[in-house]
């Protein structure tokens, strides 16, 4: 153990990297950025060639930052595992999805454990950062890593820390984000800690593996059901003919004991949609079923058929069947002024309305071409006054800060407004999510 400490104090240490996503080249950059040697791993040999480019695929990463880090030799990409051998310490990155019947996916994390196994070595720190279910660092991670006959605590160190990665936040990166870790053993704790300690400012040390996988469930669970909450709330605020939003804004100037919530036409992203599924699943292998859990996924995910359900009453009251109308999604990112559309609801939204017969297209400036149907489907270009005038329904999806929605809301016969653009404005041709219809 000491000679990892002894190394990590005076940046010797050899960092690697396994997944250049999201996660692992911004934790990458930062690593090498304090000075280590950093390798990252991963199989995509596209991306491989492209980091050692210096081309950078990342939005929360500065192409500069990139270029330079690559230009020093402090960051090299690779897909040869049997780099592991030359290294000290390894953060493992990977996806863990789901699967179709909503069970974790593990699999890319077991493929990482079966590269390893040929190039253990004493001493090794690793740490899992890819989200997962309680007891999986204990009961999947730490045999394989046994297996080699290294023993944990002393001849390598094993942690979980889970990622808490914001992709477009401009406020909190990896740097100023607290970051939780449990290891195996206090020894460790101690280890990585005092790694991730030299580029994180508060590190959060907990009592085990299974208490930090915990923490990032109940982060997202905790979100996940409070949106839940506040999507049901619109839905009954619309039966009751009042404004939800304006009822939100009213509710959060209570200084304690509320914390404010919006709704939306559905989840997106990495996290929300299926963090929460990782714990329902582990719970029925104990014999409990999360309730919470299953009503809040019940209801978010029902929240895409609700906006299509709004579009065909607005068009229906224009005597616009679906299956002739054609219809723009404005913003098909999972959130505002970003590229990246895992997950999100304007996928659900548009393969619902495209079974009802209707034409749909979609503008986004951060998304110019969307992988669809086995092809490529590319964001309308520019969105000009006749691209409004000429469909039937214009949807507002996702809310991206350089879109015109004043153009719209002149051009547009119909909006249909799932977030809130045009808070407060009663118009007969914009129908908001959340908001009972205009009394007349």
């Amino acid at each position: 153990m000491q000679a990892l400490l002894t190394s990590i104090s005076d940046r010797t240490t050899r960092i690697g990297i396994i997944g250049l996503g999201y996660v692992g080249l911004p934790l990458a950059v930062e690593f090498a950025r304090a000075g280590f040697s950093v390798t990252g791993l991963d199989i995509d040999r596209d991306r491989v060639r492209a980091l050692n480019r210096g081309e950078n695929p990342i939005a929360d990463v500065d192409d500069e930052i990139l270029r330079d880090l690559v230009a020093q030799k402090r960051f090299r990409a690779s897909d040869d595992f049997s780099r592991v051998a030359g290294l000290d310490a390894l953060s493992i990155c990977v996806p863990t999805p789901l699967n179709k019947l909503k069970d974790p996916d593990i699999s890319h994390i077991l493929d990482v454990l079966n590269c390893l196994q040929p190039h253990l070595h004493r001493p090794l720190l690793v740490v899992l950062e890819s989200t997962t279910y309680p007891g999986t660092t204990r009961e999947l991670v730490l045999p394989a890593l046994e297996n080699s006959g290294l023993k944990v605590g002393k001849d390598f160190f094993l942690c979980f820390s889970p990622e808490r990665i914001d992709p477009g936040n401009a406020t909190y990166s990896v740097a100023n984000t607290p970051k939780v870790i449990g290891g195996i053993t206090p020894e460790c704790t101690r280890v990585g800690q005092a790694l991730y300690e030299t580029i994180i400012t508060r590190m959060v040390p907990v009592s085990s593996p299974e208490a930090a996988e915990m923490t990032k469930l109940l982060e997202n669970t905790y979100r996940s059901i409070n949106i839940a909450l506040v999507n049901e709330m619109a839905l009954m605020a619309e039966r009751l003919g009042v404004d939800i939003w304006e009822i939100i804004d009213a509710a959060a100037t209570k200084p304690f004991g509320f914390t404010r919530f919006t709704p939306g036409p559905g989840l997106g992203g990495h996290c929300i949609p299926i963090d929460p599924h990782y714990l329902a699943w582990k719970m029925k292998t104990l014999d409990y079923r999360a309730r919470f859990i299953e009503l809040a996924g019940e209801i978010n995910t029902q929240m895409p058929h609700h906006v299509v359900n709004l579009i065909y009453r607005g068009l229906n009251a224009r005597s616009i069947p679906l299956s002739r109308s054609s219809i723009l999604l404005v913003g098909v990112a999972y959130k505002p002024d970003i590229d990246d559309v895992r997950e999100s609801p304007a996928l659900d939204i548009m393969k619902l309305l495209e079974e009802g017969q209707a034409r749909v297209d979609y503008y986004d400036p951060f998304v110019p071409v969307l992988r669809w149907n086995g092809g490529e489907k590319p964001s309308v270009s520019p969105l000009s006054p006749e691209e409004l005038e000429g469909r039937d329904a214009v949807v507002i999806v996702t809310h991206h800060s350089s879109v015109d929605y004043d153009l719209i809301r002149r051009k547009a016969r119909l909006i249909v407004d799932t977030r809130n653009v045009y808070a407060g404005i009663r118009e007969p041709h914009i129908l908001r999510l959340g908001v009972g219809p205009i009394q007349t």
